[in-house]
């Protein structure tokens, strides 16, 4: 359910009850009514960047070898889901995102995360940040997204261009993928 352990506002214990107001859904939550953890999704911001003409997937260095993904981080306060994709492709790529344009929003419930998924047409050169190890150009018809997450944002924008969409599975994966015909 989550690392909470006790309530920040008396650091008692925090107790599973059944909240009566919501079909008795258990929830975490302080025994004198202090705080509840509510457990919500996170909001998780997603680019698939397009930089002249291709399309960028980039290999986390947490992530096994062939493991490519589109482009993601979290909002900052007082940011736009738009300034925040922007930020992040630009903090993990050095690239400038030109155009924005959402493909959809996604629910990703084995990270209990609800993807905001944009296709951005980027310019510069690329240039990695830390936490990234390499990256992949591919034609847009040689992206294999995978049947979850950001793989339905990929498959999404590939429909919409009349592009064949051919899902790719990665066994034991709970990593947001997408692979390309080089994989």
């Amino acid at each position: 359910m989550s690392d909470f352990k006790f309530c920040p506002v008396c650091a008692a214990s925090l107790e599973l009850r059944a909240d009566e107001g919501e079909a008795n859904k258990l929830r975490l939550a302080c025994p004198h009514g202090h705080w509840t953890h509510w457990d919500n999704p996170l909001p998780v911001l997603a680019a698939l960047v397009e930089i002249d003409g291709k399309m960028l997937t980039a290999r986390n260095a947490a992530w096994a070898e062939g493991r490519f993904a589109l482009i993601t981080g979290f909002m900052e306060r007082d940011e736009t889901p738009e300034q925040g994709i922007a930020r992040e492709i630009k903090e993990e790529t050095d690239l400038d995102a030109q155009q924005i344009q959402l493909i959809g929003v996604y629910e990703f419930m084995r990270k209990n995360e609800l993807i905001i998924a944009y296709y951005v047409k980027a310019s510069g050169t690329v240039k990695l940040s830390p936490e990234l190890l390499e990256y992949r150009l591919s034609e847009p018809a040689d992206l294999r997204p995978w049947p979850a997450g950001t793989g339905h944002a990929v498959a999404d924008w590939m429909r919409a261009r009349n592009l064949p969409v051919q899902y790719v599975e990665f066994a034991g994966s709970t990593t947001p993928l997408v692979a390309s015909a080089q994989a």
